[in-house]
C-alpha cells in the first residue's frame, strides 16, 4: 500500500516535536507507530486521564481520538497549502479502563478535497476496545502559507 503521508518520511519524532506544550502531551499520550495509511498513540490511565470512580474519563479517550485523527489529517495534506482542523467528534464509550495504558488507532474513512472522515479505536493492554470513535476533519486554505 502506497502512504497516505504528505512527507513520506514522516517520524514518530516529528509527531512527538509536534505536541510539545499541547493537552496531549499534559495527558501522557505517547506517539507508538506510524503505518502506510494509519497512526497510534497511547495514554496513561491515571490520575491525569481518570474521573472519580477511578475509570477512564470518557474525555480523556475523547482527547486522544481528535489528537489521533487531527494529526493524521494534517499529516496527510501539504502544510505549507492547507490546515487541517476538527469538525466533529463522537465517540462510543465500549468497556472502562482503570490503569494500564490504552492505544489508539486513527485510519481514514474518507479523505476529500474540504473534508476528511477519521475512525479511531481506543483498546487497552488486552486489545479489548474501550472507545470507538469518528472525527470529521475541515481541510482549508493555510493563509499564511507564502505564495
Amino acid at each position: 500500500m502506497e502512504p497516505i503521508w504528505f512527507d513520506p518520511s514522516l517520524s514518530l519524532e516529528q509527531l512527538t516535536a509536534l505536541g510539545k506544550g499541547t493537552l496531549g502531551e499534559h495527558l501522557g499520550m505517547e506517539w507508538t507507530e506510524i503505518g502506510p495509511d494509519y497512526l497510534k498513540a497511547r495514554m496513561p490511565v491515571d490520575h491525569r486521564t481518570k474521573q472519580p470512580y477511578g475509570l477512564l474519563h470518557g474525555g480523556a479517550s475523547v482527547s486522544l481520538a481528535e489528537t489521533l485523527g487531527s494529526v493524521g489529517a494534517a499529516m496527510s495534506v501539504d502544510p505549507n497549502k492547507f490546515l487541517a482542523v476538527g469538525l466533529e467528534v463522537n465517540a462510543n464509550h465500549i468497556r472502562s479502563a482503570r490503569s494500564g495504558y490504552v492505544t489508539g488507532t486513527a485510519r481514514p474513512v474518507h479523505r476529500g478535497a474540504t473534508t476528511q472522515v477519521w475512525d479511531i479505536r481506543i483498546e487497552d493492554e488486552k486489545g479489548k476496545l474501550v472507545c470507538l470513535s469518528r472525527l470529521t476533519v475541515a481541510i482549508l486554505k493555510n493563509k499564511q502559507a507564502t505564495p
